[in-house]
């Protein structure tokens, strides 16, 4: 009999961004349903993380809830964002969304590019 696999998250969202990110909708035009993150070529490491937000649903989208609010990840930004934690923080001299991925290979010293491998997957 074979047995009914929970479906993982692609991400996990910390309370932290997830207060953000509520904080961003409650702001945003009514339309908006949650944020989507990506990634994009680019910046001086190769690639760089996107957000925006979201007003639909898109096909393909992977989507999260966590903490009360709604990430959409990019289909195409999958196979670079899986095991990904998205984070928010402040600090003395930055405040913003951070990303903990384990398919991160390096990043630039400005910090805003990033080079990202796709996941390997398990077999099973």
């Amino acid at each position: 009999m074979a047995v009914a696999r929970r479906k993982l998250d692609v991400m996990t969202v910390t309370e932290a961004a997830a207060d953000r990110v509520r904080e961003i909708l409650e702001s945003a035009d009514a339309s908006a349903i949650g944020v989507r993150v990506g990634v994009k070529n680019g910046g001086c490491a190769g690639m760089s993380y996107t957000m925006e937000l979201a007003t639909d649903v898109r096909p393909g989208d992977e989507r999260v809830d966590a903490h009360g609010v709604t990430v959409f990840v990019d289909p195409k930004a999958v196979l670079f964002l899986l095991g990904t934690q998205m984070d928010f923080e402040r600090t003395t001299l930055k405040t913003g969304f951070t990303f903990n991925n384990p398919n991160q290979v390096s990043a630039c010293g400005c910090g805003e590019s990033v080079s990202l491998k796709p996941a390997e997957m398990a077999a099973g």
